[in-house]
């Protein structure tokens, strides 16, 4: 028996899942889509049109259908409550490529005409300042999930959900390696809100008032950006050599010395990292929450999507 038919999952080839796009138009130009490449990623025109468009259409779908049952639902209960945003959660490790699909998908999204207003915030955001984790002592779990303002995630996403306006999410800097004090992100009633980051899909949950409840609760759709970890691995010590002329060479940057560092010692330190802290983080905490995902996307080494599954409904 073919083990796939056991699966929650269907599994759909490149092929098979671009014949979903049917006729929707490719919107992005090469000079857009640059924008939204992560380092050293190479997500082409291509891909947008064989892999994000036929997704753009699904969540498309979906978005459409919970705006119909709010307005049901709001009919039945007779009450005025304002537009409800759809929100989208997106995880996976550290340098597999989150940001980027998410920016994609918020663009496209974007296009559709019954959802024009999409935002995109992601829960760096909601990490705790460096002084809190290092009064704690756990600045070497940093992307952790007690690394995380969790209370206050889940009450932004509560207030999000409520139809509550001008909500405000911190900004994170890679550069300061801290939050960016008095820097927020404005959210304002979007008919959509993308949500990426590294543990949106774990089952460690927080008091929110008298409830014990979860950031994936607050999620229409989930999705999960997957990788084998060889290859993750590779990506992230690439990223890392990238960074030593970028970020790590700008003025006030946190992690300057590694600029400092020839590129054996920094393939060294890379690695190390990876071992002690990214690749943990992944085994134990964001790996495990995979299959939660209502669809999976898979990359393959060169950082291209290979395949697709979809939860059965």
């Amino acid at each position: 028996m073919d083990e796939r038919n056991l699966s929650p999952y269907r599994h759909f080839s490149i092929e098979e899942w671009a014949a979903l796009r049917r006729n929707t138009p490719q919107p992005l130009t090469e000079d857009e889509l640059a924008q939204m490449r992560g380092m050293n990623e190479r997500v082409s025109l291509s891909e947008v049109e064989q892999i994000y468009l036929p997704l753009s259409r699904l969540l498309s779908f979906h978005v459409a259908s919970a705006q119909e049952l709010n307005v049901g639902i709001r009919q039945f209960l007779e009450i005025e409550q304002g537009k409800v945003p759809y929100i989208i959660g997106i995880a996976g490790s550290v340098a597999v490529g989150k940001s980027t699909v998410a920016r994609v998908l918020r663009s496209l999204l974007a296009r559709w005409p019954e959802h024009p207003k999409v935002d995109l915030v992601s829960t760096d955001g909601f990490l705790l300042p460096t002084a809190t984790l290092e009064e704690r002592g756990i600045m070497h779990r940093k992307g952790f999930p007690e690394s995380f303002d969790r209370p206050g995630l889940l009450q932004f996403l509560s207030d999000v959900k409520s139809g509550k306006r001008n909500l405000k999410a911190p900004v994170y800097s890679h550069l300061q390696y801290d939050i960016v004090p008095d820097e927020y992100i404005e959210v304002d009633q979007p008919d959509i809100l993308i949500v990426e980051g590294l543990n949106v899909l774990q089952t460690r949950g927080a008091k929110l008032g008298e409830q014990n409840v979860f950031v994936s609760d607050y999620f229409d759709f989930t999705m999960y950006v997957d990788a084998k970890s060889e290859n993750i691995r590779q990506w992230y010590v690439d990223r890392f050599l990238s960074l030593r002329s970028t970020v790590f060479n700008q003025p006030g940057a946190y992690f300057s010395h590694y600029a400092l560092l020839n590129t054996e010692e920094a393939t060294a330190t890379a690695n190390t990292i990876w071992d002690t802290i990214n690749d943990v983080n992944l085994v134990e905490n964001i790996l495990p929450t995979k299959n939660r995902a209502k669809l999976i996307l898979h990359k393959g080494a060169d950082h291209a999507i290979e395949g697709v599954q979809m939860r059965k409904m």
